[in-house]
């Protein structure tokens, strides 16, 4: 009898055009694909917990989103890719569970409290009943699939330890054993800055869209500021200070210390530099670019392909849902 695999469960909240800082998280569910059950989510309903106020371009970003996995090599026919509010077992397993979680597990995450204040900044009240429940359809999210694996970057370990708290306690509560309790899959994700140092954002401006062109890559590593001591291509530079050669490390692995060393000696100026990032990134979103053309000219397709991720998660949602009812006893 053949081993069964592992189940992992992501996603992503549709809130626009994704970004290359978003690329190595997409290349790992693509690598993941070819030897786990995969759930890949547009978590729409998620969305909806910071941008409940507008929800017009939803829809397009939701399909925005399923290109751009599509372009980046996601498989529909390895793994299952689904939106989060066309399975509504979501919805009621994360009723369910909610009728027995502690408030103050969540008022103690610990993005909660920080996140309201980030977001008051900007004029906008977070201090909502879905916003201080989304780490319970996190959970829900999670469970609802019986996910015993989760990826996740080094720093975020502790977001799921939420999720099996709930597992514990759903479990000593119910007297069943219906869920695993999800693990990390930890892998090396990029961390990218935005073209003017801060976090990449859309919002700012300072991002490159998965979708750039040659033209906009150019204009984009134009605007990357480096290192400011450094006034004349002879000046010795300093490349641990300079954005331009953050993306040489992670993209341009074959020249990388090449041009550290040549940088430190001042022997190759901003603009040459500039010029050898922007053909490595055009070469590199070349393809994605390619295969996101032709995935658009499909709409037919694109429909069949959330349709049948979806079937897939709802199936495997209901199979779920029949066990929790079981232990509820509803």
């Amino acid at each position: 009898m053949a081993e069964q695999k592992s189940i992992i469960l992501s996603g992503m909240r549709p809130t626009g055009q994704l970004h290359i800082g978003h690329l190595s998280v997409l290349e790992n569910w693509a690598a993941l694909q070819n030897d786990f059950t995969c759930f890949y989510m547009i978590a729409d309903w998620h969305a909806l917990t910071s941008d409940y106020d507008d929800t017009r371009r939803l829809a397009d970003y939701r399909r925005t989103m399923l290109l751009d996995w599509l372009a980046a090599g996601l498989d529909p026919g390895k793994a299952s890719l689904f939106v989060q509010s066309h399975v509504k077992a979501h919805a009621e397993l994360t009723l369910l569970l909610g009728m027995n979680v502690p408030l103050s597990w969540l008022e103690r995450v610990p993005t909660y409290k920080d996140q309201i204040q980030q977001f008051a900044k900007q004029g906008k009240d977070l201090n909502t009943y879905g916003f201080l429940g989304y780490p319970l359809l996190m959970a829900a999210d999670i469970l609802l699939y019986r996910a015993n694996l989760v990826p996740v970057g080094e720093d975020q370990g502790a977001h799921l330890e939420f999720s099996r708290e709930l597992v514990r306690r759903f479990h000593h509560l119910y007297q069943t054993d219906v869920f695993p309790e999800p693990l990390p899959k930890y892998a090396k994700v990029a961390s990218l800055p935005g073209t003017d140092g801060r976090k990449m954002s859309k919002s700012y401006h300072n991002d490159i869209s998965l979708c750039a062109g040659t033209k906009e890559i150019a204009e984009k590593v134009h605007s990357m500021i480096t290192d400011p001591a450094r006034i004349k291509k002879t000046d010795p530079g300093h490349p641990d200070v300079c954005i331009v050669y953050q993306y040489q490390i992670i993209y341009n692995e074959t020249e990388e210390a090449e041009i550290r060393e040549a940088c430190s000696a001042g022997q190759i100026g901003c603009v040459e530099c500039k010029k050898k990032l922007s053909a490595i990134l055009d070469a590199k979103l070349a393809p994605i670019r390619e295969r996101r053309e032709n995935y658009a000219q499909e709409p037919e397709r694109l429909e069949e392909i959330l349709r049948e991720g979806d079937d897939n998660a709802n199936r495997a949602a209901e199979e779920t849902m029949v066990l929790v009812r079981r232990a509820m006893q509803i």
